[in-house]
């Protein structure tokens, strides 16, 4: 098998949204399925341990929006529910921006897990990419994902997708604490959590940007092209693939790494 060759990768890297996933998913069923739910949670899981951290985030990254003049919606300090309306103004604001926040992605991700426990939600895969990844691993890869979604929200969509629980096909999860997906450093790090040489892991996405700053980092990549995603006007030294059957054969060429 080509991608075990001296030259191959040992692990592929993968993003989420507009790879193996529609971003229409994301942005169509789940954004829309947290802010519909986000006061509920909140009212029922106010005093939880958990559910105070993520407010904590929120309110250290609401501090540093008025510190830059961003003009957050407030943030109130009494009676409870006045405070969950306030935060939940803030939370919509968060999503309007597209914000990579730790402490919205985190409270996402519990939000989701709700959603998918009762059947609400269910992850749909592009159809090419089961298939792909469960060739990789019988190849002997190993497969990791880096989404600006929290782990839990990533264990979450590959253990509801519409072709059932596949949380068993995923070796590593990493989100935004590793790092931004736009600077190298965070591949860097996956690297070294993953005990291997950049070099010997291929990073697939749809965002130039990510596969700019993974190729600074020394890894190979792909620019996965979906329908639904932004168009891509300049890609770079990044081969471009609009099925994960092609992964193949686009990686057994490559005998360096981008």
């Amino acid at each position: 098998m080509t991608l075990l060759s001296k030259s191959g990768p040992r692990a592929i890297l993968l993003d989420i949204e507009g790879t193996i996933a529609p971003i229409s998913f994301v942005h169509e069923v789940l954004f829309p399925y947290a802010r519909a739910q986000v006061k509920y949670y909140l009212a029922q899981h106010y005093q939880a341990t958990e559910t105070i951290a993520d407010l904590l985030l929120l309110r250290e990254e609401h501090a540093l929006d008025l510190q830059r003049d961003r003009e957050p919606p407030p943030l109130a300090e009494a009676p409870v529910e006045t405070v969950i309306d306030s935060f939940a103004r803030y939370v919509f604001w968060l999503m309007e921006r597209d914000r990579k926040s730790r402490g919205l992605k985190s409270l996402q991700g519990k939000i989701w897990e709700h959603g998918y426990a009762d059947g609400s939600l269910t992850a749909p895969l592009f159809a090419d990419v089961l298939p792909a990844i469960e060739e990789m691993r019988r190849a002997g890869l190993r497969i990791a994902i880096f989404s600006s979604g929290s782990v839990l929200a990533q264990k979450l969509l590959f253990a509801h997708t519409d072709a059932g629980d596949v949380s068993h096909l995923i070796d590593r999860y990493f989100d935004t604490n590793t790092g931004a997906k736009t600077e190298s450093s965070s591949y860097q790090q996956i690297a070294v959590a993953l005990d291997l040489n950049p070099a010997t892991v291929l990073f697939i996405s749809d965002v130039v940007a990510e596969l700019d700053a993974a190729a600074v980092a020394g890894m190979r990549t792909l620019l996965c092209i979906r329908p639904g995603n932004a168009t891509q006007t300049h890609h770079g030294p990044h081969k471009v693939i609009d099925s994960f059957a092609q992964v193949w054969a686009a990686t057994s060429s490559m005998a360096k790494p981008i």
